[in-house]
Parts: C-alpha cells; structure tokens; sequence
C-alpha cells in the first residue's frame, strides 16, 4: 500500500449531518470534535510508539523536498499522537536544509549550502512572491512561501508581508511583518509580527492599534518587533561604484556565525483553524505555545548584534563593468545585485566573515534569485530583498 492510500485510509468518515452543517462556525467545531474522537479511537492512533516512530522516520527520510514532502505534513495532521511525534523527528532548517512547516520560514537556514529560492515580482498590483525552487534551474514552478504587498504612503513605504498569498494585510492571521522605509528609502526597518527572541520590545503603531480587535491569539500578542536595519549610503553623484548596503540584524548575536555559535530560533506561528494556509499547513500543541515559543539565546543590550555588509565587487576591464561572481545563479545585470557578507566587530576577518550569507540578483525582467543561509531565516533574507526593489535616487 502507497503512502497516499494509506494516508486516505486514515482519514475520518463523517456523517451526512456532520458534511450538511458545516457552514456554520458552531457545527464545524462540533465535527472536528468529532474527528478527533474518532481518530483517537481508531487503530492509527493506538499504535505501538516504538513501531509508529519508526514509520514516521522511514517517511521523513525518503521525501526530502517538495512536493512529495507534503506526505510529512499530512502524517502530522493524523491525530496529536501522530502530530507530536512528526515534530520530533523532522529536524530545524538549518540541520536538514528542508522547509516543512509555515514555522519554518521563520527559522534560521541551512549552515552547510545555501536555500535557492527565487522572487517573482507582479507590477500591476505591486506584490512579490517568494518561492522555494524545487530544481537546480534558474526558475521552476517552485513551492510558494511568502508574499509581499508594496504600500506607497505620503512619507514612506510599506511592504506588508504574509504567509497567503489572497490576504496580504496586517489583520490577517497569516501576517508575518513588514518592512518599512524612510522618505528617501535609504534606511529600512524590518518588523517581525511576533517576538523573535525573550524580551524583545514591541514597537505599536496607529495601523497595529486599528487591527488590534481583530487580534488572533491573545497568547502571541500582535504588534511590530524590530528585528534588522537596512541602510543604504548615499552616492548622489554617482562617484563610488553599486550600491553599498549595511544590514544590521538586532535579532541575532554576533556570536551565532562562530564555530559553535546559534541563533534564536522561533518554534511557533500564532496561527489556528486548518484553513488558514491549506497548501502548507501547520500544527501545535496548546502545551507549548508559550514555552517553547522560541529557542537559542536570549539577548540582551550587552551583545553584539550581527552587522551584514554586501561584498565589494571588483571592476572588470574588458567589459567595462562592476562584477561579482554569482555562481552562475544570476544571468542579467542590475543595479539590484548584491551579495551580503559578516562584517567582524573587531580585528581582521575571518573565514566566517568570507562566506555568503544572503544573495540577491536578476535572472528574468521580473525575476529573481534569492540564496540565503544560517543564521537568517527566509523571512529576514526576503525582507532585504524587498529594501533593494525601492527606488533609491539618491544611491546611485
């Protein structure tokens, strides 16, 4: 029997009565109930431990990527039994270099490679779309993650961005941040919708205030969290060569890109209902929503936050342009190209401080590619993106 047979054979029968009143709020929560009853007393969920880890990690080992790991998410919408355990064996990002659950954009990449990804820009109704490549090609049909929406205010922009992509908005329960520009859009903050680490601060704003009736879990408040600083230097005249960027991640120590360094990791989404992102669902445990909301350190004023600088390119005379060697993930050159790297806090640099940690560069005229690795998740990398697709007048 195939994993999918087994997996539709494990799904619950529900009643005519149960299918017939399921458009209403109160019956829906009456047969998920249900379901979960039934579920509980089925042989699925009496099984053996020993022998259900056991299958749970064959499955976990033989689909790697998408789609055929949606098999792994749909073992852990079994029963809690199932779910608890599914948890326990698929491993962080950043150790298996695979994007399971929503959580997951949230949590720091893969150390040993880079996560390709790319960004579909849509000019008509200004929103750009984060997927997750399924192939060594440039652009493949790809496993959508993320969406941005830009907002152009009177003194800045906005770019709100969400885990649907049919509701980009602040009072969604898919809202993962934003970024927001200053009136030159040289300088960006980067807002995370939950806190990233123990004692973050939360920045409340008038638009947080309007949606905060709508808020979704009153466990996981919902407000702004600084968690990074773009900057961008000013080149009014054109003298100085590309863009020079500086990202400073507030979240994340200086500490995390040593040899046995880490960096906080969140374990929670304030998401609830299994309909909020159909394609890519995700599931928790009331037991661990405010203990386990994140792991890694804690920080505090006293640390050092990691300062990222894009690597300076080197001028190529026979083409008579500036060049950076992308490894054959970029084709067409842009202004919005750049490769960001660890700037050391003092004294010289060091091997850490050479690798790659996050580039960005054109493939396509709305296409791009987007790599990144430890300690940033895909949520900070597409954040930074998003601050170079702004027009800077006064960079260059």
């Amino acid at each position: 029997m195939t994993i999918k047979a087994l997996l539709h054979d494990m799904k619950p029968r529900r009643s005519s009565t149960q299918v017939a009143s399921s458009s209403s709020s109160s019956s829906s929560a009456s047969s998920a109930s249900s379901a979960d009853e039934g579920l509980s007393r089925s042989c699925w969920a009496n099984m053996p431990l020993e022998l259900l880890r056991e299958i749970l990690s064959h499955v976990e080992a033989s689909e790697s990527a998408w789609p055929s790991r949606r098999t792994v998410v749909a073992c852990a919408g079994v029963c809690r039994g199932w779910r608890s355990i599914t948890k326990e064996i698929v491993r962080l990002p950043e150790a298996s270099g695979c994007l399971t659950f929503p959580i997951s954009v949230k949590q720091p990449g893969p150390r040993e490679c880079m996560q390709q990804c790319f960004i579909k820009r849509d000019r008509s109704n200004q929103t750009y779309r984060l997927y997750l490549s399924l192939s060594n090609a440039l652009v493949d049909d790809g496993k959508f993650l993320l969406i941005a929406r830009r907002c152009k205010r009177p003194t800045c922009t906005d770019y709100v961005i969400s885990l649907n992509g049919d509701d980009v908005s602040k009072s969604s329960c898919t809202y993962v941040g934003k970024l927001r520009s200053n009136f030159l859009g040289t300088k960006f903050t980067v807002f995370d919708g939950q806190a990233p680490h123990a004692g973050a601060k939360m920045t409340r704003s008038r638009s947080m205030r309007l949606v905060s009736l709508k808020q979704v879990s009153p466990r996981v408040p919902l407000g702004n969290y600084p968690v990074a600083r773009i900057s961008y230097e000013l080149n009014v005249l054109g003298s100085r060569g590309p863009r020079r960027m500086h990202c400073v991640m507030d979240s994340i120590p200086a500490s995390s890109i040593e040899p046995g360094g880490s960096a906080p990791t969140q374990m929670e989404l304030p998401l609830s209902g299994p309909d909020l992102f159909p394609s890519l669902p995700f599931f928790r445990t009331k037991s661990t929503i405010t203990e386990n909301h994140f792991s890694g350190p804690i920080m505090s004023q006293e640390d050092g936050s990691l300062v990222l600088k894009n690597k300076s390119p080197r001028w190529h005379e026979h083409l008579q342009c500036w060049c950076l060697n992308f490894h054959g993930r970029v084709t067409k050159a842009s202004v919005k190209n750049f490769q960001l790297v660890a700037s050391p806090e003092n004294g010289p640099a060091g091997p850490q401080h050479e690798k790659i940690i996050l580039q960005f560069g054109k493939v396509d005229k709305d296409v791009f590619t987007m790599d990144y690795r430890y300690p940033i998740s895909a949520f900070q990398a597409f954040a930074i993106c998003l601050s170079s697709f702004d027009t800077k007048i006064a960079c260059e």
